[in-house]
C-alpha cells in the first residue's frame, strides 16, 4: 500500500500510479517494476501471501482471486493490510494472523468476482457461540487456533470467518477486549498498571498500554487518574 508519494509502476503491459490510500495487488507470476513517480520521493510497505493461504482461507473450492485492476480503493482492505504491517518487529499472533489472511482472501474476491463479498458457509451459530464462551473463560492466557479448531469444529479460517459474521469481530480482538475488561475493573479497584496488565493477560505494559489507547483513545494511566478525580 502506498503510504505517501507517487508510486508509478509498469504491470501487464500498461503504466500505472498510485496514490496514498490506494492498495496495489501484484499476482505472484506478473512481471512489474516500481518507482517514484515525484522528486518527492515515496514510502511504501508490501506483504507477500503465500498463494496457498489465500486458497486455504477460502475454504478451498476455488483457486487464486484474480484483481484485474491492480489499483483499488478498498477501506476494509485497506486497514487489514494497516495492522497486518503495523508492528514489523515481531509475528503477528496465531489468531491476529488467521483472521487477517481471512479478511485478505475476502478483499481480493471481492475485486476478483464483483460479488461485494465473500459467499460464506451457512452461518455455524452454535460453534460460534462455544468460541466466544471458551475465549472468556480463557482470556488471560493466548489461545491458539487449533484450540479454537477443537472447539468450533471447524478449521482455523472458517471459525476467523464466521466468528466475524456472527459477532462483528474477530477471535483475536474479541480476547483482546476481554483482557481490555478485566484490566479496566483492576484499574478502577486501585491496581497499578503493571499489575493490571500481569493480571488480565498482556504480554507487558507496554503492550497493555498500546492496545487501551488504540480501543479507548487515552492511556491507562490517564484512564485511571480520570477515574479518581471523577
Amino acid at each position: 500500500m502506498t503510504l505517501s508519494g507517487v508510486q508509478t509502476f509498469q504491470y501487464r503491459g500498461a503504466a500505472r500510479a498510485s496514490l496514498p490510500g490506494k492498495v496495489i495487488v501484484l499476482h505472484p507470476d506478473e512481471l512489474h517494476d516500481g518507482a517514484a513517480g515525484t522528486d518527492a520521493g515515496l514510502v511504501y510497505r508490501m506483504l507477500y501471501l503465500p498463494p496457498e493461504r489465500l486458497i486455504e482461507a477460502a475454504g478451498g473450492a476455488r483457486g487464486l482471486p484474480f484483481v484485474p485492476d491492480p489499483i483499488i480503493t478498498d477501506m476494509d482492505l485497506h486497514q487489514s493490510l494497516t495492522e497486518a504491517l503495523d508492528n514489523l518487529e515481531s509475528e503477528p499472533q496465531a489468531l491476529l494472523l488467521d483472521d487477517l489472511i481471512v479478511r485478505f482472501s475476502e478483499g481480493l474476491w471481492r475485486h476478483a468476482d464483483g460479488l461485494g463479498g465473500a459467499s460464506g458457509k451457512t452461518l455455524a451459530r452454535e460453534a460460534v457461540l462455544r468460541c466466544r464462551d471458551y475465549l472468556q473463560d480463557n482470556f488471560e492466557r493466548e489461545v491458539s487456533s487449533e484450540e479454537l479448531e477443537s472447539v468450533s469444529g471447524f478449521d482455523r479460517y472458517t471459525t476467523a470467518r464466521q466468528f466475524r459474521r456472527f459477532l462483528g469481530t474477530s477471535p483475536h480482538r474479541y480476547l483482546v477486549m476481554r483482557r481490555l475488561d478485566r484490566a479496566k475493573a483492576l484499574l478502577s479497584e486501585g491496581c497499578s498498571l503493571a499489575a493490571a496488565a500481569a493480571d488480565a493477560g498482556f504480554a507487558d505494559q507496554a503492550h497493555f498500554t498500546r492496545h487501551f489507547k488504540r480501543t479507548f483513545g487515552m492511556t491507562p494511566g490517564r484512564w485511571q487518574a480520570l477515574r479518581k478525580t471523577g
